[in-house]
C-alpha cells in the first residue's frame, strides 16, 4: 500500500506541475500586446499609403469644321446630277428600247460560243441564271449602253457609253467578253 500511496504523491505532484506550466504559458501568451510587431505593422501600413491618381484630362471643345467651305469638292453624300452637253458631242440613246441583255452588269455575262447561219454571226452568251441568248453585231448588252462591235472566235467586242464622274461627259470604252470553255 505504501508503493501506492507513493506512486499517488508522485502523480498528484507530477499533475500539479504540468497544471502550473500551462497556466503559465497561458499567461505569457495572452499577456500584453505592445512587443507584437504584426500588430504595430497593421496599425501603420495604411498610413504611408495614398492613392495615386492621375488628375482628369481637360475636355477641349468641340469645334465643327464645314465640309467643302471653299465650295471646290463635290459632296461624296449626293448624288451628281448628269451634265447634258450641249456640244453634240458622245451621248446614249436614251429613247430606244432596252435589250434583255441590258439587265445584266457585263461582268456577269459569259461568252460560250459561236453560231454562224448564211451570213450572219452570232455569240451566244450565257445570263447569270443560266439562259443563253444570241446576239449580233449591232446588239446591246451590259448596263453601260455597250453596243456589240465585233464577234470572233475567242472574244466579243463591246463599245461601252460611259459618263465621266469628274466633268459629266460621255466618253466611250471598248470592253470585251472573252470565251468560256
Amino acid at each position: 500500500m505504501t508503493i501506492l500511496n507513493d506512486y499517488n504523491k508522485k502523480l498528484n505532484l507530477s499533475a500539479g506541475s504540468m497544471l502550473i506550466t500551462v497556466c503559465v504559458f497561458l499567461l505569457i501568451s495572452c499577456g500584453s500586446n505592445q512587443g507584437d510587431d504584426l500588430d504595430q505593422f497593421m496599425s501603420t501600413a495604411a498610413n504611408d499609403m495614398q492613392p495615386k491618381i492621375d488628375p482628369i484630362p481637360e475636355v477641349k471643345p468641340y469645334t465643327a469644321t464645314e465640309f467643302n467651305a471653299d465650295g471646290q469638292l463635290n459632296d461624296p453624300f449626293k448624288a451628281r446630277k448628269a451634265k447634258n452637253s450641249s456640244t453634240g458631242g458622245i451621248q446614249p440613246n436614251l429613247v430606244r428600247p432596252k435589250e434583255p441583255l441590258e439587265a445584266y452588269p457585263l461582268e456577269s455575262l459569259k461568252y460560250v460560243g459561236l453560231l454562224a447561219k448564211q451570213k450572219l454571226t452570232y455569240a451566244l452568251i450565257k445570263t447569270p441564271d443560266g439562259n443563253i441568248q444570241q446576239v449580233k453585231i449591232g446588239n446591246y448588252l451590259g448596263q453601260n449602253f455597250g453596243i456589240v462591235t465585233e464577234i470572233s472566235d475567242n472574244a466579243v467586242m463591246i463599245k461601252e457609253i460611259v459618263q465621266d464622274d469628274l466633268t459629266g461627259d460621255w466618253t466611250d470604252r471598248t470592253s470585251s467578253i472573252n470565251l468560256q470553255e
